[in-house]
């Protein structure tokens, strides 16, 4: 019998007044899979993540992450997802090492200093450990925001937009950190509109337009100059 995935998404519908945001979204990802969410800035990506993230609830649908309904039982949705949102999520007057101390004790985590120093390392963050986030850069803040994400090894692991603004070294850190958990049997999503990395982050692509979908496919048919040609059509 095939297992669970680790996230079920069906019928997911966000409105705000008289818009649309997301319309009628389904998604199933299993335990070492990975999918990229791909569309055009307005086509309902981070609404989407926002609601697997439990952030912000659905105007209709479900979501169920490791077996948790995000309806009955918010708090273990929670804690079986790692969260990159798209912009925020840090604060300004706290230090990376701060936010980590933070997160290890909003989630009873033992014995995490060494993951957390190889973490930083990984992402070059470690000479600025002790600096405010306030005066870090975006670039600086999206791998900060990717390490606190991956921190206590989810079972699902949501990056909106990881790669915006990331230099070289970051990118491949965060490409790691996805294969990494996918060995370790996290689910995956990826959303971005860079396509290229979404193709190396990833081994499905569902492309979004105007918060439907309007594909989905193995991420290898959206490389190269055929596929980017493709997914131009796809999202018009």
């Amino acid at each position: 019998m095939p297992a669970p995935p680790v996230l079920l998404a069906s019928g997911l519908v966000v409105q705000f007044g008289a818009v649309r945001a997301v319309g009628g979204f389904d998604l199933s990802v299993g335990a070492g899979s990975s999918v990229a969410l791909v569309g055009r800035n307005g086509a309902g990506k981070s609404t989407t993540m926002r609601v697997l993230a439990g952030v912000l609830p659905p105007s209709a649908g479900s979501v169920q992450v490791a077996g948790h309904d995000a309806a009955t039982d918010p708090a273990g949705v929670r804690a079986a997802v790692g969260y990159c949102p798209d912009v925020g999520g840090l604060i300004p007057r706290a230090t990376p090492w701060e936010h980590l101390q933070l997160a290890a004790r909003l989630r009873g985590m033992r014995h995490w200093h060494p993951r957390a120093h190889a973490l930083l390392e990984r992402f070059e963050l470690s000479e600025a450990a002790d600096r405010l986030t306030a005066s870090f850069s975006h670039g600086m803040s999206r791998r900060l925001s990717v390490v606190l994400a991956a921190f206590h090894e989810p079972r699902l692991l949501l990056l909106d937009e990881p790669f915006d603004g990331v230099d070289p070294h970051g990118t491949d850190a965060t490409l790691e950190v996805v294969a990494e958990a996918r060995t370790a049997g996290a689910a995956v999503l990826v959303s971005t509109h860079l396509l290229e990395l979404a193709v190396r982050a990833c081994d499905e692509a569902v492309v979004l337009r105007g918060g439907r979908v309007v594909a989905a496919a193995p991420a290898a048919e959206l490389a190269g100059a055929e596929g980017a040609q493709r997914y131009r059509a796809l999202i018009g």
